[in-house]
């Protein structure tokens, strides 16, 4: 098969020269029958802190792969679904299996549907599309929430009312997460917490921290924040100017630079991390997986999340 003879199946000799290659075979090998493998990986909002790292996450794993394996980042509008499905369902290039991170949107649902017809392997990662079967992978964002208000419940001596702040509904990582919270709150919360709103910040810093201004005039009894989405900078920046910033119990997501300094000065209670590497590395293990690259079974059982505080920083 090595020496390029051909009678055998293009899966076969992709997954034979991949795995020569990684041994250092000592002669110079066929190039596979369809040539380099391409997967792509469909992520949106570069800005963003959480998917920044998720991309870096990627970018390293990339560099760790056979030659023959080409992985692809693309970077949508998270804003418009109909360019998202369009591009699920037609490339620019010859790809042999797709990841991605993106809105909950009919119209991708309906692509992603139409992509399983065609046998390409797909993964969704981070937060999954309704009426879709394609594989998952990421933590229980549901188990996420009710922590939050487990530990907001049991850490927060004060009664009073609590908010609760997310991206919107595009997401189903954020309904879930805010459903596990009040839930959690509402079965074991013992009466001490009002749920007073779910506010939708679409993790913009201005409009968030707008947002917690309000809420803080609004409700002066206000003792508890949960923010199940991302620009915890600007939601720190409003507790530490504000007189009772510091006795608001705050809950967030992902570890960064600032969310670790929020920790140690005490605007931010708890972080829970949703380990973006860990999640970039499991998707591809699957990826290679179906695509016969490799014959190790991959377990994929949700990624563990992370609780910080500031003691185990």
């Amino acid at each position: 098969m090595l020496n390029g003879r051909g009678g055998v199946r293009p899966a076969t000799v992709e997954k034979v020269v991949a795995a020569a290659r990684s041994l250092d075979y000592p002669r110079r090998l066929p190039e596979a029958h369809r040539g380099v493998i391409r997967i792509e990986v469909i992520l949106v909002r570069p800005d963003a802190t959480f998917f920044a790292r998720l991309a870096r996450a990627f970018e390293r794993i990339a560099a760790t792969l056979d030659r023959t394996i080409a992985v692809h980042r693309t970077f949508l509008d998270e804003t418009d679904p109909a360019a998202i499905a369009r591009r699920i369902l037609d490339p620019d290039m010859r790809r042999a299996a797709l990841i991605l991170a993106v809105p909950d949107h009919p119209l991708v649902g309906a692509a992603l549907r139409q992509l399983d017809l065609q046998n390409i392997p797909t993964v969704q990662i981070v937060t999954q599309i309704s009426a879709t079967s394609g594989s998952y992978v990421g933590i229980d964002n549901y188990a996420a929430g009710r922590m939050a208000g487990l530990l907001m419940s049991r850490m927060q001596r004060r009664p009073g009312k609590v908010v609760a702040l997310c991206h919107s509904q595009i997401y189903r990582v954020h309904r879930d997460r805010v459903r596990g919270f009040f839930d959690y709150l509402m079965e074991a919360g013992g009466g001490d917490f009002e749920l007073v709103a779910a506010l939708f910040g679409h993790d913009e810093s201005d409009r968030n921290a707008g947002q917690l201004i309000e809420a803080l005039t609004r409700w002066p009894d206000l003792v508890g924040l949960y923010n199940a989405g991302g620009a915890n900078a600007a939601l720190n920046d409003v507790l530490r100017r504000h007189p009772l910033g510091r006795e608001i119990f705050f809950v967030g997501h992902e570890l960064t630079e600032r969310s670790t300094r929020a920790l140690r000065e005490g605007t931010m209670d708890v972080v829970l991390d949703q380990a973006p590497e860990a999640q970039a590395r499991r998707a591809m293990d699957l990826v290679l997986a179906m695509l016969n690259l490799h014959d190790l079974p991959v377990e994929n059982p949700p990624i563990r999340f992370v609780t910080f505080t500031a003691e185990n920083l």
